[in-house]
């Protein structure tokens, strides 16, 4: 048994802390958001997994006869507790996430464990706009683009990020970079602008693929804007000058509504999760509406301190 770390020593363990803590400061305090505990492990018939792409496994087991799953992420369980919280508009939470996704393929990027900042706060049904996107995916920005600039400083060295992200929605990158595969076209654009706010992630382009898969029961990925294209969620993406490739900070976006929800289910022919606890609460007005997302701790670790895999900034036993 050995770990993959190496050249780890308690002042390099204390700079990794001290890059998360400060990020997730400066995140609550941008976001007005109170630390939460977070759950390892929820209810399969709850219906308040994250089901990613919809074709991971979770790690599961059964206790008393109850099938349990360890999360993927809290995005919908996320919802459901500020809803249990009778958190005021404006206000949200945010907790340490870990989760196991066994089928991840293992990267410089990739792991099985994925840690990350899971945020959710409420808004009014009036704001589930794409501005108040946009001004949640800058305000994440900028708390990165602090940390970098921060940790940057102290060891004499100059931040590399952008003092603005690029706003840009999918199809903006479909049409500039035609010839690219998806991934391709977010390092050309993360190489091109240093970071992009990437709107519209799950809905249908104009070559009638989608830019990535996104479950349907959460992010809203299908509410078309002023130009009629789909989306109200994003990605933060920036460049990673160590690894000369883009990289994948945060996945964000307002949450479904009512019809949002019936919408994408029927899209993807998943209208049995209807029946599901969390999915019923939602449709009878009993959650709040809100905007959420995932920050990665370990990559935001991984950036800021200029490291070129993730395995270099978390313990993992092979």
């Amino acid at each position: 048994m050995k770990t993959v770390t190496t050249s780890r020593s308690l002042a390099y363990e204390s700079i990794l802390n001290d890059a998360k803590q400060l990020f997730e400061n400066e995140l609550k305090d941008r976001l007005n958001l109170v630390k939460v505990n977070a759950p390892l492990f929820v209810q399969k018939s709850s219906g308040l997994n994250d089901d990613l792409n919809g074709i991971e496994n979770p790690v599961s087991f059964k206790l008393n006869n109850e099938k349990f799953e360890i999360v993927h992420s809290l995005a919908k369980w996320k919802r459901w507790y500020l809803g249990e919280l009778d958190a005021p508009t404006g206000s949200g939470i945010v907790a340490d996430m870990k989760a196991i996704r066994a089928d991840e393929t293992i990267s410089p990027i990739h792991s099985h464990l994925v840690d990350q900042w899971d945020w959710e706060k409420v808004i009014s049904k009036s704001e589930r706009t794409l501005e108040t996107l946009v001004e949640h995916g800058l305000k994440v920005f900028d708390t990165l683009k602090y940390t970098e600039r921060t940790i940057a400083l102290r060891r004499g060295e100059y931040p590399v990020l952008p003092n603005e992200i690029k706003v840009l929605h999918s199809e903006d990158l479909l049409q500039m970079f035609p010839e690219l595969s998806a991934k391709e076209r977010e390092d050309a654009a993360a190489e091109l602008y240093g970071a992009v706010l990437l709107i519209g992630i799950g809905g249908t382009l104009s070559s009638g693929e989608v830019h990535d898969l996104r479950a349907p029961d959460y992010d809203d990925w299908s509410t078309p804007d002023e130009k009629g294209r789909p989306g109200l969620n994003a990605d933060i993406i920036v460049w990673d000058s160590v690894r000369e490739l883009s990289l994948e900070i945060s996945s964000m976006g307002v949450r479904v509504d009512e019809a949002a929800l019936v919408h994408q289910l029927s899209l993807l022919d998943l209208e049995d999760r209807i029946r599901l606890p969390f999915h019923q609460a939602l449709l009878n007005g009993e959650l709040p509406y809100t905007i959420g997302g995932g920050i990665g701790q370990s990559r935001v670790a991984m950036f800021v301190n200029k490291k070129k895999t993730i395995q270099e900034v978390q313990s993992i036993i092979n």
